[in-house]
């Protein structure tokens, strides 16, 4: 028997009380609906907002095998979360996404059948090819954004079209030489795992994806998600 694929997802949530029900309820419909083996790995940054509270209502709901919560006493940022949930991920696969509904889950599935394509080693959703989009983006910050995208491109061709974005997939083992070989922090380091993909000779392939900028939080999702959601929401709290 073939060993089966496990995907493994970080979330790196601050204070992310309103939206972590909803994107952990769109995960878990994707993974379901897929058929892949999954379970997302929480990691909350000591939210003053509750977030871990709601966290560990929805391991009630989903069970501590799906929401795995590994949280930390205060805000060390982003790479040193990857660190921190990639020792606790079980997969041999791990997406990593923002919690903030910028991103949503319905592309994993095809992340997955893009890796599997070509078994890449990595997976990066672009909003700059195809028909992957900004929403809620001005003029100005799509300008800086495509600028430091094209001045990124020109100097480093680091052979992807979106460097900035943080909604992809990795082998386990390819985000855990990527993650000890980055210096920066932040907004750059998400840069800093493409380059150094290419240095390594990994191998990329990319997906269109829409991104919503959560700025203008209210057109995130549509309508009919959102109902979809409270659906189903209301179902899983009457059945548990």
């Amino acid at each position: 028997m073939e060993h089966r694929d496990k995907y493994s997802v970080l979330l790196p949530t601050y204070n992310e009380k309103e939206n972590l029900p909803i994107i952990i309820w769109l995960l878990v419909k994707a993974f379901t609906e897929s058929g892949d083996d999954f379970e997302i790995i929480v990691i909350d940054d000591g939210s003053p907002d509750g977030t871990l509270d709601v966290a560990k209502q929805l391991q009630t709901i989903y069970g501590d095998e799906k929401i795995v919560l590994r949280p930390r006493e205060k805000k060390l940022g982003l790479g040193t979360a990857y660190i921190h949930g990639i020792k606790h991920a079980t997969g041999n696969f791990v997406v990593i996404m923002d919690a903030d509904l910028s991103h949503h889950p319905k592309f994993i599935k095809e992340f997955i059948g893009k890796q599997k394509e070509k078994d890449y080693d990595l997976v990066s959703g672009t909003r700059y090819s195809g028909n992957g989009g900004v929403y809620g983006w001005d003029l100005k910050r799509k300008i800086i954004s495509r600028g430091a995208n094209y001045v990124t491109q020109v100097l480093l061709r680091p052979g992807a079209s979106d460097l900035t974005g943080s909604f992809r997939l990795y082998k386990k083992e390819v985000l855990e030489k990527l993650v000890q070989s980055c210096k920066s922090k932040g907004y750059v380091f998400q840069m800093e795992m493409i380059i150094r993909a290419r240095q390594f000779g990994f191998t990329i392939g990319e997906v269109p994806i829409s991104f919503v900028d959560r700025v203008y939080g209210e057109s995130k999702l549509g309508g009919n998600e959102i109902f979809q959601f409270a659906k189903g929401l209301l179902y899983l709290f009457a059945t548990t």
